[in-house]
């Protein structure tokens, strides 16, 4: 299992490539922009255009043990062809990269054996749980960050809402090494929440996100009813044994 493909190369999904090869994978990588495919190669990803919207896919980028699904589309009908063509591969596992948005706020915690909303992320989610040729595990990230993506930098120019809320976020090394435990562990045809374990609010996380790389301290917009949810993911940390790299959102 040690041959993986990853389909969507950008943010989380190249690091996550660049790790897997540093522990000896041999690592497929997909993107949709042609003169992104030369910047996978330097890195040592083995490229590929790959477009679900278009219902372009090579048929040798699904002949892997895992693949790894970190697109951002949530165009139905494209996953449905994605599914019908991994059908036709060899492959049985599967990593589909999903989002705790699939959860109301319902001003309580919220884990996986709760209700998500109706939307085009949770019918596909359900395409990969209900497909019986492959397994599926669902990760529920919460808000990513890591990188170049820095939260002291978001709301630039407008007043930060629900400032009494909670925030839940899971930092891009985490992401990865929770990835990479599914994978050795072999933990598959699971839903897994993944944020951490700490919840400041938001009036505490963006002020410190804030300081943190300079900035003068955000406003905030008090005006609407208070509406949150807090991620729980225990059910993460329980099956793979796992311990967060950023466990404490105002060290970061």
């Amino acid at each position: 299992m040690k041959n993986v493909s990853i389909l969507g190369c950008g943010w989380l999904g190249k690091e996550l490539a660049i790790n897997l090869i540093e522990k000896d994978y041999s690592v497929k990588g997909s993107t949709t922009s042609i003169k992104k495919l030369e910047d996978l190669k330097v890195v040592n990803i083995t490229p590929y255009l790959v477009d679900i919207s278009k219902k372009n896919i090579q048929q040798e980028f699904l002949e892997i043990g895992v693949l790894i699904i970190a697109i951002t589309s949530k165009e139905v009908e494209g996953f449905k062809w994605l599914i019908s063509e991994i059908e036709k591969s060899n492959i049985d596992k599967v990593i589909f990269i999903s989002s705790t948005s699939v959860y109301p706020s319902l001003n309580n915690e919220m884990t996986e054996e709760d209700e998500t909303i109706d939307s085009p992320l949770v019918e596909i989610e359900n395409l990969f749980r209900n497909n019986n040729k492959f397994q599926t595990t669902i990760l529920r990230f919460a808000g990513l960050f890591g990188g170049n993506r820095q939260p002291g930098k978001w709301f630039a120019d407008r007043k930060i809402p629900y400032p009494k809320g909670s925030v839940n976020m899971i930092h891009r090394e985490d992401c990865i090494a929770i990835i990479g435990q599914i994978i050795e562990q072999n933990v598959f045809g699971e839903v897994f929440n993944a944020c951490s374990n700490h919840h400041p609010t938001r009036e505490e996380f963006y002020i410190n996100a804030r300081k943190s790389i300079g900035k003068s301290i955000p406003e905030f917009d008090n005006s609407k009813p208070l509406v949150y949810k807090i991620i729980n993911s225990k059910k993460l940390q329980k099956a793979l044994s796992y311990q967060f790299k950023h466990n404490d959102l105002l060290s970061v």
